[in-house]
């Protein structure tokens, strides 16, 4: 008997796994280079913060334009521009001796790298491919991003602590461009199925003869019609306040951590302990997603998970009250990635699904993510603690997580297994 070849999907999932996890592991990983870097060159929180604002910032800009350029061409090509683009940026940033070299490196060439490497391209990639199981198999994906936080976290703190912070950067410099080159050249050529005859899910062509051969193009809205729907920008808002409280305990948990008077090489570890949890949250939130008769019950339960973790940060003294909110605050996390296209693609379809999602991180990141970093840094150099970006990201979740709860249904028709 013949065997069944594998659908090609799932190739494309692969690929986005182990991409995704090199650029938001890199990333996430900059948290351990935030107590350092002050102690070297003597700079202050906000000063630092600055960078991965920038990044954010250009990320969300860059989004928008690698979104619309994965709608138009094979995302190996804009994939593999990303991966020698982050990997130049992260090799620089190892010989920054001024605050505008880290911007210049760091925040602007590490803003347009990621912006071609991460989510952004990498979920509406496996997106277009899946259809009722779209939820699981963006899930599956994302779940790259917990591994890559949990392999990187430790090798980078390793690496800081017995070398010094730029062999951190050179490090992971060398595995972007080696790891993520070869993984986008040979598994990410394939636009969508519908381009080569195929059916999303990998289903069997029609029995029938008068059922219709695979669309030629993909279901869903145009943009101009998504941009005056106002569930678009709801969810938009939904995203970007999850996204302030993220990225504004990413960046500073560490230090965070270290003022607790727990060692550099056990608080460099929580980006992996965040990344485990999280892997088990993008797989349960993907697979709920998909069971749910609206995919945004899935992303409240998400936040309040991320509220509970930070939480904990306000009353935090030792490090298993830190692992106890990486464990929470990650499993929580784990729902931001999957459920963004997702929640997308379930209310307004996959026809542009890569420039709506590229516009929607432009919110979501490029605003809501850079505003968390710079503001935590900034309320840490007013009042000496972050107890007030912890509140501040506490609230924000909460206020997040009733607002998507207020989502109208699709004006889609999906298939739900």
């Amino acid at each position: 008997m013949q065997r069944k070849a594998i659908y090609w999907g799932w190739y494309v999932v692969f690929g986005a796994f182990v991409l995704m996890g090199l650029n938001h592991g890199t990333t996430y990983c900059f948290t351990i280079f935030v107590k350092p870097i002050t102690t070297d060159l003597s700079w202050s929180r906000s000063a630092i913060s600055f960078a991965p604002s920038i990044t954010m910032i250009v990320y969300g800009i860059g989004g928008i334009f690698s979104g619309r350029l994965l709608d138009r061409i094979a995302p190996r090509w804009v994939m593999t521009f990303g991966a020698v683009t982050l990997s130049a940026a992260l090799i620089l940033t190892g010989f920054v001796r001024e605050p505008w070299h880290l911007y210049l490196t760091y925040g602007l060439l590490g803003g347009i790298g990621t912006s071609c490497l991460g989510a952004v391209v990498g979920s509406s990639t496996v997106g277009k491919w899946f259809q009722r199981k779209r939820g699981l198999a963006i899930g599956i994906a994302s779940i790259g991003i917990g591994i890559g936080s949990m392999i990187l976290a430790p090798l980078v703190g390793y690496a800081v602590k017995n070398w010094g912070w730029p062999w951190g950067f050179w490090i992971l410099g060398g595995l972007v461009l080696v790891l993520g080159v070869v993984t986008a050249q040979t598994l990410m050529g394939k636009t969508r199925p519908e381009d080569y005859g195929m059916y999303p899910d990998g289903e069997a062509p029609p029995s029938h003869p008068e059922q219709p051969p695979p669309p030629t193009t993909a279901p869903g809205v145009p943009m101009k019609q998504l941009l005056r729907d106002s569930q678009y920008w709801i969810l938009s808002l939904c995203f970007t306040f999850a996204l302030v409280a993220q990225i504004s305990a990413f960046v500073h948990q560490t230090a965070f951590a270290v003022e607790l008077n727990i060692d550099l090489m056990q608080a460099a570890l929580l980006p992996g302990y965040i990344g485990l949890a999280s892997i088990g949250g993008r797989f349960f939130f993907g697979w709920l997603s998909d069971r749910l008769p609206d995919a945004k019950y899935a992303a409240c339960l998400g936040f309040v998970f991320m509220a509970a973790g930070v939480a904990v940060l306000l009353v935090a003294a030792n490090m298993n009250h830190m692992v106890t909110y990486a464990l929470f605050f990650g499993f929580g996390y784990g729902c931001i990635a999957p459920l963004m296209p997702y929640l997308l693609a379930d209310r307004f379809g996959s026809l542009v699904l890569g420039a709506s999602y590229g516009l929607l991180t432009f919110f979501v990141a490029g605003i809501g993510g850079s505003a968390g970093a710079i503001i935590s840094g900034m309320i840490y150099d007013r009042f000496g603690s972050y107890t007030a970006a912890w509140w501040m990201d506490l609230t924000l979740l909460l206020m997040a997580a009733v607002l998507v709860a207020t989502l109208k249904p699709s004006h889609l028709k999906t298939n739900k297994p």
